[in-house]
């Protein structure tokens, strides 16, 4: 093995890169339609009659799916096989963007995402899998960064992409896009992946799977109800989220006792992957929370198309194509706790105009803190995951980029569901206007309200004085949200100071020391 590795490469070579075609292209599609869709669900909320908290199901739902089926798939890509399974979730994915544009009620749609879900989930952890065999442990910094390419995409390409295909043909389209890139990537897989050396799994931990599934699940789901409840105490929130943190302590508890555990916490005993693991999980929460916000505030507070807030938000993307490639290499060479703080502190100066933002605030000042975090993120994420890994053994590193992806989606979570309930009571601060209701809920409408849905085309009998007033509430919703995030952001430089900074020599056919950068086994992602 030490052999093997010792004469792999130092660039990614060809062969390497015909397989990273398909790993990229199933990723693209998974990460992309989280894009593509969260600038839909204003249309979704004109086609189908439903409020927002019921359309942001439909990207809730896609989350649930994913948190669901990720402890799953290191067990079933040893079981199945990886070219087998891979194939199996693009075909999935595939088959429920279609489903999704057949569509009749929003409570279809949601059924049908969650189907997307399924498949996406496996596309992400079985990308890296396959990867990693193919390009072994010395490359693992510029294979990160090429990884890094659809989490480039998405915020670049998905906006703009959902926008221009909504104002050009329907909503539908918004999925009838992934038929011709799922055909393609299916065909692509089949004869680019590697043939599958199908060997005997280890156990399955059904134990495991009953607690751990529904209980992320669950808890997930309670976090998700509270834009829709807008309180902690709405037995919808509070008891779902409890029933699940049971049975997800219920795991932890029992996860140490079976030999081969469908999540393996022991590798938390791993400085080095417990410090990259909470660095990770706070800047999620922090970045990928208030992200979701940034096309809201041009849509909502600025009057702009689908397709404008997507292209408004593109320097974003553009910033950290820019600097993840070079991340990617100097992962393989710096220790990351030299390198992430000065990419964190971009974000944070980038992310800071934000909480300034009002009704006519410069688009080149808020652009140019867009690019500005772009390139901060470039050097953070992907950064942060390789030094998680790194310090693992080949069969360790598996179950570690499974404790990753589940870390990813319930931070996630979490962080959007901060960002809405704090943006949602703010709104809803708003002073009514007396004698104008909403026909379909009998509710006061907000100057809030009315602004917002002035800004959408929609003519109420309101004076003019009364839209400015709720546009400048609206926008100073939006400031103090941002706030919350920035001091997120901040929160984050506690645990990315505890990053390695040092870089010592592996030892020869051992394991790697802690803050090392290289690995003498090859490693397998899950």
């Amino acid at each position: 093995m030490t052999g093997q590795a010792a004469a792999t490469p130092d660039k990614l070579d060809a062969a390497v890169l015909k397989i990273a075609g398909v790993v990229v292209l199933g990723a693209i599609m998974s990460i992309l339609d989280i894009t593509v869709v969260s600038v839909a669900l204003p249309t979704f909320q004109t086609e189908f009659d439903a409020t927002y908290a019921e359309v942001a199901w439909t990207m809730t739902g896609y989350t649930l799916a994913l948190a669901t089926v990720i402890p799953l798939s290191g067990w079933a890509a040893d079981r199945f096989g990886t070219k087998r399974l891979y194939m199996l979730a693009l075909l999935l994915f595939t088959l429920g963007s279609v489903l999704c544009a057949t569509a009749d009620s929003i409570e279809q749609l949601v059924a049908y995402r969650v189907l997307q879900g399924l498949g996406g989930g496996m596309l992400m952890p079985l990308g890296m899998t396959i990867m990693t065999r193919a390009a072994g442990p010395e490359r693992i910094g510029r294979l990160m960064a090429v990884l890094g390419i659809p989490m480039l995409l998405g915020p670049i390409g998905g906006p703009i992409l959902g926008g221009w295909l909504i104002e050009a043909a329907s909503w539908h389209w918004v999925f009838l896009i992934n038929l011709p890139i799922g055909a393609i990537g299916l065909v692509y897989a089949f004869f680019a992946l590697p043939k599958d050396n199908a060997e005997s799994s280890e156990s399955f931990d059904f134990i495991g799977m009953l607690m751990l599934s529904p209980g992320l699940a669950l808890f997930l789901y309670g976090v998700s109800s509270l834009p829709e409840t807008g309180t902690i105490t709405a037995t919808k929130v509070w008891g779902t989220m409890l029933v699940g943190a049971l049975l997800v302590i219920g795991f932890v508890l029992y996860s140490f006792k079976p030999q081969h555990p469908l999540l393996d916490l022991r590798l938390f005993r791993n400085r080095n992957l417990s410090v990259s693991s909470i660095s990770l999980f706070v800047f999620i929460i922090a970045f990928m929370g208030a992200g979701l916000l940034f096309p809201s505030y041009f849509l909502q507070v600025r009057g702009e198309s689908t397709l404008n807030a997507g292209l408004l938000m593109a320097p974003q993307g553009l910033g950290a194509m820019l600097t993840m490639p070079i991340a990617g290499t100097l992962a393989d060479r710096i220790p990351v706790g030299r390198t992430v703080p000065f990419a964190m502190a971009l974000i944070a100066a980038g992310f800071f105009t934000f909480t300034q933002v009002g009704t006519d605030t410069s688009y080149w000042l808020l652009c140019g803190s867009l690019f500005v975090m772009g390139l901060g993120m470039g050097g953070t994420m992907m950064p942060i995951m390789t030094s998680a890994l790194r310090t693992l053994t080949s069969q360790e590193v598996a179950r570690g980029s499974t404790l990753v992806n589940i870390l990813q989606q319930i931070g996630g979570s979490i962080g959007s569901a901060i960002m809405s309930v704090i943006l949602t009571s703010r709104l809803n601060g708003s002073e009514p206007i007396p004698g104008l209701n909403n026909p379909r809920t009998g509710e006061p409408i907000t100057e809030a309200g009315a602004a917002i849905a002035s800004q959408h085309g929609q003519q109420l009998p309101v004076e003019p004085s009364v839209i400015q007033r709720g546009l400048a509430f609206v926008a100073d919703s939006f400031a103090t949200t941002f706030w919350v995030g920035f001091g997120l952001v901040l929160l984050t430089f506690i645990p990315i100071a505890f990053l390695p900074r040092k870089r010592r020599p592996a030892k020869l056919g051992g394991p790697a020391e802690e803050g090392d950068g290289r690995l003498d086994t090859p490693v397998m992602i899950h």
